[in-house]
């Protein structure tokens, strides 16, 4: 293996640095990058002011076929697809630019989202893992039969009456808990 040059290890880190800022774990980072795991935690730990979070990282299809991850899922991947299809930019980077723009979507309420709080409901490694699922041919994007939208489906679903959980939302879709009274 040939050793990378000084400008490719530069943009390596540069891409590195962006998706640490975007939440990237570590096994993304290694995964998609050529960087050394030594390396990699020093700049996360340069970067965030403590040491990577440890564990597995989440791999559960049924979590994006709940009706608001479903939605939020779904406006990434369509995002994802257009940067990468028409733009023509590498996979990766249309990955972080498209988090980009669904971070923008949320942040101006222009989502539905449920949760009260600062941290999105897809997070960057959900992102990154909804994009292993699709290339690995388990999820598809099924086109609802109201509103035309493409959403995120589990694949081989039969999809020819397919109706979206925002044209057809649960029962109790957006509803919270009261928060108890002292």
């Amino acid at each position: 293996m040939s050793k990378p040059s000084v400008a490719q290890e530069a943009a390596e880190i540069l891409l590195a640095s962006e998706m640490i800022r975007l939440g990237a774990r570590l096994q993304v980072l290694q995964a998609e990058t050529r960087l050394s795991y030594d390396r990699l935690s020093r700049l996360y730990r340069d970067i965030c002011g403590r040491s990577a979070p440890k564990g597995m990282l989440p791999y559960s299809l049924d979590w994006y076929m709940t009706w608001l991850p479903n939605v939020h899922s779904s406006l990434f991947y369509n995002i994802h697809c257009y940067l990468k299809d028409r733009v023509g930019i590498a996979p990766i980077q249309a990955a972080v630019e498209a988090y980009k723009l669904y971070l923008e979507q949320v942040q101006a309420g222009l989502v539905p989202d449920a949760r009260s709080g600062d941290a999105p409901l897809l997070s960057f490694t959900r992102a990154w893992m909804l994009l292993r699922f699709f290339d690995s041919g388990q999820l598809q994007c099924s086109r609802c039969v109201r509103c035309r939208g493409q959403f995120v489906a589990h694949a081989h679903d039969p999809d020819a009456h397919y109706v979206c959980s925002i044209c057809k939302p649960p029962p109790r879709a957006g509803k919270v808990r009261a928060s108890p009274r002292n």
